[in-house]
């Protein structure tokens, strides 16, 4: 089912174009968090769980970088189309999803050569200790084998989050997230398989994600009477696509290079402290992409009326925006303050070091108070990503991270602990916040709308 945004109040659309977003995204988070909860908790003894959990953590950051451009891809095809979608320029939609599903594949098998032939060398160049290596660089090993379903995945949701079906996106990743959570417990629970398991079990859960939405995105799309034949590959709509697609991919990688960055800092300090740092992370990121989740859903909001050229839906929609992710920002807070132990307690076996959990908790008291801070510049930046302008939105995303990257090293050298590296966050998301606002009160996002 596809939603026009460009009509209704814009709370209401916002909301409930938003809530399948946040489940969805929940969702994913959660079974990307099973992997690292059950090889955790169903390890032969305490001490090799901690080691298996700080492997997985250890190659995360890696894995985020192939992320980090599946989901630049994502980004930019869904300003496109949703911004033909709006113009209702459905023979050039066509198009559009057609020549990003072929370049998108095409990306995605590229890397998939590179990931495989170097996979030891990037573990290696991230200084991960000796007695978690081979587990760590054996999960990114199989990781990097199911790229093409990442892209494909990531591509087909975009696209129906760009033509308003946030619930399609929604089935197919409960589907998933079942499906990778049993397989981990068999593969892990029953079979003792270890990080193997869970590398296995995300392999084939993913991938017949990425499947069952290319048949599904195909099925739509030919649904729509164009009375024309669209092309199957355009250079005109790689150009366009690759204005959007390039800065946001750009844009994720350098986050993702950053966190690799931060994950050297990080594993110079030890497998205790890596594997609190993997725990406290994945509970930070659940709750951050959650809060994401509406401006995700702006995001769309804003390229549709963009496309229809309705400008003054676009302030009411922020405000929503930034109500619905700052309320959801401070019930997570809530929880996530006086419960922080037990977050923690899931991804560890009984008996763990109590070092690992007190890594963990002092990683998270530091962060979450910061939360609204940062759901102001998600709303701001969706805005900038929305109309197309990506100069902007680079400027804010990487002030943010060249902030956080400098203040790790500086302040993991003067402070000689963990501590150093956690204070760095809170400080980059103020000035990337404070960025975010100055480009969206100057208007810079309406000064070149796009020529549809």
């Amino acid at each position: 089912m596809t939603t026009d945004l460009t009509e209704g109040k814009p709370s209401q659309k916002l909301f409930w174009f938003s809530i399948p977003l946040l489940l969805s995204v929940a969702f994913q988070q959660l079974y990307q968090m099973a992997d690292s909860m059950i090889v955790g908790r169903f390890s032969a003894t305490p001490a090799a769980g901690e080691l298996a959990l700080a492997a997985v953590g250890a190659s995360y950051p890696i894995t985020q970088l192939f992320v980090a451009v599946a989901t630049g891809v994502n980004i930019g095809t869904s300003v496109l189309v949703s911004q033909l979608f709006g113009a209702k320029r459905y023979l050039r939609m066509k198009t559009a999803v057609s020549t990003a599903l072929v370049t998108t594949a095409v990306i995605a098998l590229l890397l998939t050569l590179v990931g495989a032939l170097a996979t030891d060398s990037m573990m290696a160049a991230l200084q991960t200790p000796e007695n978690i290596f081979a587990d760590g660089s054996l999960y990114l090993r199989v990781y990097v084998f199911g790229l093409l379903f990442l892209f494909i995945y990531n591509v087909c949701t975009g696209i129906f989050n760009a033509m308003g079906d946030s619930r399609t996106p929604l089935i197919l990743l409960i589907l998933s997230s079942v499906s990778n959570v049993v397989l981990d417990l068999i593969f892990v629970a029953g079979f003792q398989w270890g990080v193997a398991g869970v590398a296995w079990a995300t392999f084939i859960a993913q991938g017949a994600a990425g499947i069952l939405a290319l048949i599904l995105l195909l099925r739509r799309v030919h649904s729509f009477d164009t009375g024309g034949h669209f092309l199957l590959f355009s250079p005109e709509m790689l150009r366009r696509l690759t204005n959007y697609a390039v800065p946001s991919i750009a844009q994720q990688s350098f986050v993702s290079v950053g966190n690799v960055i931060i994950q050297y800092f990080v594993n110079l300090c030890g497998a205790t402290v890596i594997a609190g740092y993997s725990a406290a992370t994945k509970v930070n990121m659940f709750a951050l992409t959650c809060c994401m989740s509406f401006a995700s859903g702006l995001s769309s909001y804003v390229a549709q009326n963009i496309g229809a050229r309705k400008l003054d839906r676009i302030g009411p929609g922020l405000k929503a925006g930034a109500m619905f992710s700052i309320g959801l920002a401070l019930v997570f807070t809530a929880i996530y303050l006086p419960f922080s132990d037990v977050l923690i307690g899931l991804f560890l076996p009984a008996g763990s070091a109590s070092g690992v959990i007190d890594v963990a908790r002092q990683y998270l008291y530091i962060l979450v108070p910061f939360y609204i801070i940062v759901c102001i510049k998600f709303v701001c930046d969706s805005v900038l990503r929305g109309a197309g302008a990506m100069r902007p939105f680079m400027i804010t995303t990487f002030s943010d991270l060249i902030l956080r990257v400098g203040f790790s090293a500086i302040l993991y050298n003067l402070m000689g602990s963990e501590i150093g590296i956690w204070l760095s966050w809170p400080i980059g998301w103020f000035l990337g916040s404070a960025i975010s606002v100055f480009f969206y009160k100057r208007g810079v996002w309406k000064k070149k709308l796009p020529n549809l």
